[in-house]
């Protein structure tokens, strides 16, 4: 007889653009227990392609109508075709047998909606009856999508007003999909066979795995291969995000056309560069700061558009968390620490998971990458 009900036991599952993370959470006692994990590497073409445009940046605005153009772009690009999607066939054997392998004990699975694949908005509503507030949502918002209302699935969460604020108005975020786009995925686990219980986006996941139950103003920052995410967390909400084409593929970029190097190479030259000593860092610094500033100056950016905004003016961020394969890079710490008199560090996703600290080592290495599939897992158990 097993000791867990599968109504326990929950799986994340993280699809990016460079392959599959799996992550399978216990509730014991009253906490996540990892009970096993698995990654699937491989180049996936799950990103909806963006038109090159210079700077070209997406946005969770602050209160108001104003417009993720670069969203509407993408999801007018109509690059999903839900269950009819060619890609389904594959990315759902892929997960099927990601799923063999980790030798998952539930097939009950909550997965992650890309950022840059999903509308976001902060709205101010006046106080309405709760029964009428998704109309009003939906209405206030309609002109804002890039698609027909009713080609879209729109979710809101109400913002709680700083403690000892009142106001008459409501803020609410709001967050909208395709329904194409949530088809595809629904197919993807239906293919592989699992119970896809839950959709959500990124930024709840990584809230919820880096930042838990920590109200202080702070920033996620994302680094993965192809792009890089800025999260501000505030009361322990997502409540903005901006994101640039700038990621761990234009280190290796850098690399090939700088020493003209294989990605074999590649692969061992950035473990030798994780190994060097700061005045060794400092020696070849300059080659990586097409790849670093880029993301110091989004940093700057976003701290500096949330603050700004009416009722955080006093506010006061406290850490930048770092997070994402390419974080790890030694001159993303460094660099950025130098920048902002704050604390700057690598989350560990692991760190309110229960796990065997003989894993420890290995954890450790493979948690940037993992830090969305363990807040996935964890929606259902915390």
């Amino acid at each position: 007889m097993s000791l867990f009900s599968k109504s326990e036991s929950y799986i994340g599952v993280d699809i990016g653009a460079h392959g599959m993370k799996m992550v399978e959470l216990k509730k014991t006692k009253g906490r996540p227990q990892l009970w096993t994990y698995g990654m699937a590497d491989e180049i996936l073409d799950i990103h909806i392609k963006e038109k090159k445009k210079e700077k070209e940046k997406t946005e969770l605005h602050p209160p108001g109508l104003q417009e993720n153009k670069n969203n509407k772009n993408n999801l007018e690009s109509g690059m999903f075709t839900g269950e009819a999607d060619p890609r389904v066939e594959k990315y759902g054997g892929m997960l099927k047998d990601l799923w063999k392998k980790a030798k998952a004990s539930t097939n009950r699975a909550t997965a992650s909606l890309p950022v840059s694949q999903v509308f976001h908005a902060l709205i101010n509503l006046p106080e309405v009856d709760e029964k009428e507030l998704d109309h009003h949502v939906k209405a206030k918002v309609k002109k804002m999508l890039p698609r027909p209302i009713e080609q879209m699935q729109v979710v809101h969460q109400v913002i709680p007003p700083p403690e000892g604020v009142k106001t008459k108005n409501k803020t609410l975020l709001v967050t909208a999909a395709p329904k194409a786009l949530i088809n595809f995925y629904t197919s993807i686990f239906q293919k592989a066979g699992l119970q896809l219980v839950d959709l959500e986006t990124e930024a709840f996941a990584l809230e919820r795995s880096l930042v838990g139950k920590d109200k202080a103003t702070s920033m996620i920052v994302d680094i993965g291969a192809e792009r890089t995410n800025f999260f501000i967390i505030d009361r322990g909400l997502p409540i903005t995000h901006r994101s640039i084409q700038s990621g761990g593929d234009l280190i290796d970029e850098l690399l090939k056309e700088k020493l003209g190097l294989d990605e074999k190479q590649i692969s061992q030259v950035k473990v030798d560069i994780s190994k060097m000593s700061s005045a060794e860092l400092e020696d070849i610094k300059s080659v990586f700061e097409s790849v670093v500033q880029p993301i110091i100056k989004e940093i700057e950016y976003s701290f500096n558009l949330f603050l700004g905004q009416l009722g955080n003016e006093n506010k006061k961020p406290e850490k930048i968390i770092l997070t994402g394969g390419s974080c790890v890079f030694p001159f993303f710490v460094s660099e950025i620490s130098e920048n902002f008199p704050m604390k700057v560090y690598i989350g560990d996703p692991w760190a309110r998971v229960v796990y065997q600290q003989r894993l420890k080592q290995l954890l450790d290495t493979i948690g940037p990458r993992m830090s969305v599939a363990i807040g996935l897992a964890m929606r259902n158990i915390i």
